[in-house]
């Protein structure tokens, strides 16, 4: 009987894998800068305002000059481009802060492009990038926890929006947001309850559960609205909203401080959400049991772990922090409840849940990218830019799909998500 020995060159030897993706990628952004900022280069200068008039410390606005800082921009991302082909050609890794130095240039350079002789209000853009993206954030965060313990949450539409209305009409009611804020969670959840009962325990589809659970609290939030909202409006549609609160001396850090620190208690909560789930899924036992069903449950069953319990309390949760999200729009946002007022937000953060890789920090930093881009397209509009709105709106959606083709990396979701388990 022979024993298969690896000597020291087998040990040794690596199998160098190249991968084109990101200098593909780096390529085509700088041949769109080439185009924009120099073939179509604008002339004079663009402002940026680094400060409101009421903070406590005041920065100077800063010019750049429109043509100057596109070439400069151009050049950069051209020697980027060539650095990543050359470690591509050498099976060398790509490292993440080039990858950043990129978008961030590239940013830069499109704003100076399509603001040429305006201003751009960088603290209001922020300010409005975090408003839009917190209803998509906590989507996410839910979208993350039920599809790593191996239930696809295409509901996360419904969540929002049942959580909406319930905020809005228990909100008017008692006049406490916070009581709002409770009754949101409590329709996320019901709406959960139901996705986890005919997928997990019928074993029904879990794509078709969630679109038909998105159609039906469309059309029975829809329907309630007209009959009881709608006429009672002063009684049962007008929330108790929260109030600003200022965060000392952290307020007002310029730029920043604004941006972050002078919000509502429900964007407060959302930071809060963010860390206790990334920290919760990657370094507590709660974490390792839900990584585990969702990735193995056959596995999982093994060692003692009920799979069918663990995947319906954690799609519960996971509807309780979506329901936050909806109640941002009614006791934090807009202050009363309309129809499907959420506007597909939900789908958003299930393709930031992709986009994401199932992280939650990462899906959190693609949901910011939707809120950008929407709230971009907004002030460019109103500066007079030359750019269409409809492509700021479609950016972030043609970068999930470059995403999801593998353009960013491989993008994996959990091995059992979508698969109903049975215990033989």
């Amino acid at each position: 009987m022979s024993t298969l020995v690896e000597t020291p060159e087998v040990q040794r030897k690596t199998v160098a894998v190249r991968s084109w993706k990101v200098p593909i990628g780096f390529g085509v952004f700088a041949l769109l800068a080439l185009v924009l900022f120099v073939g179509l280069g604008r002339q004079g200068t663009t402002t940026f305002r680094l400060s409101n008039a009421g903070d406590v410390i005041q920065l100077p606005p800063l010019l750049l000059p429109t043509y100057a800082t596109g070439v400069a921009v151009t050049i950069l991302l051209v020697v980027l481009t060539v650095i990543a082909t050359l470690r591509a050609m050498r099976s060398q890794r790509i490292p993440l802060w080039m990858t950043v130095v990129f978008s961030v240039a590239f940013l830069i350079g499109f704003l100076t492009w399509a603001a040429a002789g305006e201003t751009i209000p960088v603290p209001g853009l922020l300010l409005g990038t975090v408003a839009l993206s917190s209803p998509i954030i906590f989507g996410a965060l839910g979208g993350v926890i039920s599809e790593r313990v191996g239930v696809v949450n295409v509901a996360i539409e419904g969540q929002l929006l049942a959580g909406a209305f319930m905020a809005a009409l228990v909100s008017s009611l008692t006049d406490s947001p916070i009581l709002g804020l409770l009754a949101a969670m409590l329709a996320g959840v019901l709406v959960s309850f139901v996705l986890a009962a005919f997928s997990i325990k019928y074993l029904v589809d879990q794509v078709i559960v969630g679109v038909v659970l998105n159609v039906l609290v469309a059309g029975l939030t829809s329907f309630l609205y007209s009959v009881l909202l709608s006429p009672n409006a002063a009684e049962l549609n007008s929330s108790t909203r929260f109030e600003r609160i200022n965060i000392p001396l952290l307020s007002e850090i310029p730029i920043l401080g604004p941006v972050l620190f002078r919000q509502t208690p429900i964007v407060y909560l959302m930071y809060i959400a963010v860390f206790a789930v990334w920290w919760g899924l990657f370094h507590t036992k709660w974490g390792l049991r839900l990584r585990s069903v969702g990735e193995h449950p056959t596995a999982a069953d093994t060692v003692g772990i009920n799979v069918n319990s663990t995947r319906f309390w954690n799609v519960s949760l996971a509807g309780a922090i979506a329901g936050l999200g909806g109640a941002f729009y009614t006791v934090a946002s807009l202050g009363s409840f309309n129809k499907e007022m959420t506007a597909g937000a939900g789908f958003i953060a299930l393709a930031a849940v992709i986009f994401g890789r199932w992280d939650p920090i990462r899906a959190t930093l693609a949901a910011l990218l939707f809120g950008f881009a929407t709230n971009l397209q907004g002030t460019l509009g109103v500066i007079g830019s030359p750019v269409p709105s409809e492509f700021m709106l479609m950016l972030p959606y043609v970068v999930t799909i470059l995403a999801v083709a593998g353009f960013v990396g491989h993008v994996r979701g959990p091995a059992a998500a979508g698969k109903p388990y049975v215990k033989s």
